[in-house]
């Protein structure tokens, strides 16, 4: 299973003996074992670089899991409707650990915009989902995030200090959604809101970003509404587990 992580985190190859060194197999059993996923088609073995890459039928598991939490045919068409009213990106995020993981992602349709890969985590510390994610989270997952995350800076605003992030959580919570301000990334800033299920636990948080030059903070606090709506109906939708 580790070795199936890796490739899987390498979309563009990773060598036999990256993989052992990474996951502390030995290179004759790291060899032995990613043959056998070769045989299933979870991995695919290009010979002319000598990199595992992942497969198709990692793929398909991929596609099926999205079906069943909803992630595709109930989400996308929620989200292109933000995205056709903001002309912005869209993105769904889930927690996963401490970090958050995309699961979805609409494009918008200006020159100019913020680009996504599903399938890759982010940091908690310095996203607007991240923030969300935390802030709605049970209360003694909540309390363990914040004196877990780490607290690497990314962007020119990352937050770096333990008691402004538990500050920023909080607001978060009280107001109904988190911002980032050149946080994650110099010259991008979001704004999120938690999807909520119907007990009221967070399942996702749902996201506008933007360029900094196009849209200042508060043109995306003014989105909150539409993003809140959305998110209800997702809420409402999106299979409870």
């Amino acid at each position: 299973m580790r070795l199936l992580v890796l490739v899987g985190e390498h979309p563009h190859g990773i060598t036999l003996s990256e993989l052992a060194r990474e996951s502390g197999v030995p290179v004759s059993t790291s060899h032995r074992l990613v043959n056998s996923l070769c045989r299933e088609g979870l991995v695919d073995f290009d010979p002319s670089g000598k990199r595992y890459r992942p497969g198709l039928r990692l793929f398909q598991l991929g596609q099926q899991a999205g079906l069943a939490y909803g992630f595709a045919g109930t989400a996308l068409p929620v989200m292109q409707r933000v995205t056709d009213r903001t002309e912005e990106a869209t993105l769904l995020s889930v927690l996963d650990g401490t970090r958050h993981l995309y699961v979805h992602y609409v494009d918008g349709p200006l020159p100019v915009g913020v680009r996504s890969e599903p399938g890759r985590h982010g940091p908690l510390h310095c996203t607007s989902m991240g923030k969300v994610l935390m802030a709605f989270a049970p209360e003694e997952v909540r309390t363990d995030l914040l004196a877990r995350v780490d607290l690497t800076p990314y962007g020119p605003n990352s937050i770096t200090d333990r008691a402004v992030l538990r500050e920023a959580v909080r607001l978060a919570r009280e107001n109904g959604y988190a911002t980032a301000d050149e946080e994650h990334h110099a010259g991008l800033r979001a704004v999120a809101v938690p999807v909520l299920r119907p007990d009221g636990t967070v399942f996702a948080a749902l996201s506008t970003a933007a360029p900094a030059f196009r849209r200042t903070l508060p043109d995306l606090i003014a989105l909150v509404p539409l993003l809140q709506s959305a998110a209800t109906e997702l809420g409402a939708r999106l299979p409870t587990r």
